[in-house]
């Protein structure tokens, strides 16, 4: 068929354009299980068909440059591209070039490639098509000693298999080009994907972890050599459902010591199990917690933003939640199984952040020793998360502005223009009217970015869900630190009740995981809670009112927690923190039957 296609070309097809048609029409309608790709003299993709995807574990796309070095190796790499440049000059065919099989999973496969030239005129050589066929290796073509080796290695193989398979956690290895290579019964089990769709691809595209373009444990393994323990990170699983996982990563070496790739285990953090199920819980949506008017307003909200594509500007203290709620509206989008990328641009040195955004080509400057996808391109089809964007410098506003009016971006030294895909989302928590005075934040660029605004309201004006939060972090420490606490001490919930908590609901958590690692027995004390004196002299304030024996509780949290108990007074009065007479006087008080 490919010699059937170079000698007629002249009369097939015309110019490059119809070239590329009919390779493509061509290749579709293949059913061959070899890999067809149709490269230019510049070596970019004119056309391919899946079975080559398949094979190389990449995607293919017409007009991307070709990148071998992302499948093979020196000195494979080098005869591949000897071979290229070689069939394009000289207008002759290579035959059965062998090379090993690295996104392949059969033992003892490799790859054999034929590189067939693509003729515009007789003399005049416009491009090559590469064919991929993957072959068995003949048990007659090795010796003894050889079939002796490949069946050690066959056994040591299926051994490595059984202990993979035998361990309680996620493991998967990847190989210097961040491929992965194996991936066990339980990887699959926590992430939802089965090992054929998995193994071949990069690690990110399975993960789609926060930390996997800036900071990722596994880079850290292989630049460095240095392991991580216990790394908490945030992934979605197939379904789109956010997942937090604790990572372990080491790099794996050869004989000789050199690194050959990394390992990662993984397994669930405790209490995740209660988040799947709270969508159904009263009191919560995704996992964001609240019974309050601005919580309910919030959860009323958050259907129609998802469904539509225009760009969002969550507003709000430290630690209310923004992360939470940007999420969860990229979850419930249609957007949900495409990536969700997050930059934090106040974590980014100024003059990297327009690299780590747009991209930059080989060279662009000191340092850039080949071209880098930026998160706009990472981010295609999905979600950018702009993180703390009110730390945005002027001049890169100007430039973030031209994109979003555009839809378009350039990488930084570059000159093709490339689509913007993703959706925005940002966050911040400075006041930009304000910066806007002060001639720190673009006018035109916050009006922009505010298409759809989100208020998150600080804890402090929410009081009636601090029963549900400390419910709620009460059960996720059970797991977390094997423990049975069943409540807070009536004192401390009046001091929480009183405080204004300027770390919102981040300051809530980590003042009861403070707790938990002092309390012995079923109730959290004052004495088990950080700087308990701050809580104190609070708590003291209030103690002048005409009833200190009774808390400061309003109607909403006390109906809060009778929902929450289905009318069972004893078990409310627990979860508010009072006596069950105390809940009784307070119900007669607000006229609560």
């Amino acid at each position: 068929m490919l010699t059937i296609l170079a000698l007629d070309m002249e009369d097939a097809i015309g110019t490059h354009i119809e070239m590329a048609a009919f390779l493509r029409n061509n290749f579709a309608a293949s059913s061959s299980e070899d890999g067809l790709l149709a490269l230019d003299r510049s070596f970019c993709i004119m056309s391919s068909n899946t079975a080559a995807e398949r094979i190389l574990g990449m995607a293919l796309l017409p007009g991307e440059q070709f990148q071998p070095q992302q499948a093979w190796e020196e000195p494979d790499l080098s005869r591949i591209s000897v071979a290229l440049r070689e069939a394009l000059e000289s207008g002759r065919p290579y035959q059965d070039i062998s090379l090993p099989l690295l996104m392949g999973s059969k033992l003892g496969a490799k790859l054999v490639c034929t590189f067939q030239p693509i003729f515009e005129a007789p003399q005049t050589v416009i491009g090559v098509i590469m064919t991929l066929q993957v072959v068995t290796v003949p048990a007659a073509r090795h010796n003894a000693a050889d079939r002796r080796d490949r069946s050690e290695r066959v056994i040591q193989g299926i051994q490595h298999e059984m202990l993979l398979e035998s361990l309680p956690e996620g493991v998967f290895t990847i190989n210097t080009h961040w491929r992965i290579e194996s991936f066990n019964s339980r990887a699959e089990k926590i992430t939802g994907y089965r090992r054929e769709e998995v193994i071949g691809r990069h690690c990110w595209e399975i993960f789609r972890s926060d930390l996997c373009q800036l900071g990722c444990p596994l880079r850290t393994a292989i630049e460095t050599g240095a392991t991580c323990t216990d790394q908490d990170v945030r992934i979605l699983k197939k379904g789109g459902m956010r997942q937090t996982i604790l990572v372990n990563t080491g790099v794996l070496r050869t004989a000789t010591g050199k690194i050959r790739g990394a390992v990662e285990t993984f397994r669930p953090l405790a209490g995740e199990g209660y988040f799947d199920g709270l969508d159904s819980e009263p009191g919560g949506f995704a996992k964001i917690i609240g019974r309050s008017k601005s919580m309910k307003r919030i959860f009323d909200m958050l259907p129609d933003i998802a469904a539509s594509d225009a760009n969002v500007l969550i507003v709000g203290e430290s630690g209310t939640g923004k992360d939470l709620i940007a999420r969860t509206i990229h979850d419930l989008s249609t957007r949900r199984n495409k990536p969700f990328v997050a930059v934090n641009c106040s974590a980014l040195a100024e003059s990297l952040l327009e690299s780590e955004l747009f991209g930059h080509e080989k060279a662009a400057f000191t340092g850039a020793a080949g071209p880098k996808a930026g998160r706009f391109e990472l981010a295609r089809g999905g979600t950018l998360f702009l993180d703390e964007i009110g730390e945005l410098k002027p001049e890169l506003q100007i430039k973030l502005l031209r994109v979003l009016e555009n839809h378009e971006f350039e990488r930084v030294g570059g000159t093709r223009t490339l689509p913007m895909e993703a959706r925005i989302i940002s966050v911040t928590n400075r006041d930009l009217r304000q910066a806007i005075a002060q001639n720190q934040f673009r006018e035109d660029f916050y009006f922009r970015l505010r298409t759809v605004p989100l208020l998150v309201p600080p804890l402090r004006e929410r009081l009636e869900d601090i029963p549900l939060l400390i419910e709620f972090f009460i059960k996720q420490f059970n797991e977390r630190f094997k423990k049975r606490v069943m409540s807070v001490h009536p004192e401390v919930m009046q001091m929480f009740m009183n405080y204004r908590w300027p770390g919102n609901v981040r300051e809530l958590e980590r003042t009861l995981e403070h707790a938990y690692v002092f309390v012995k027995g079923p109730t959290i004390l004052p004495t088990n809670l950080p700087a308990a004196d701050e809580f104190q002299a609070v708590a003291l304030t209030a103690a002048t009112s005409p009833t200190p024996e009774e808390p400061v509780i309003n109607r909403e949290s006390v109906q809060c927690a009778l929902l929450r108990t289905s009318g069972n007074r004893q078990e409310a009065a627990r979860l508010l923190g009072l006596s069950r007479t105390t809940l009784w006087r307070q119900m007669k008080r607000f006229g609560i039957d």
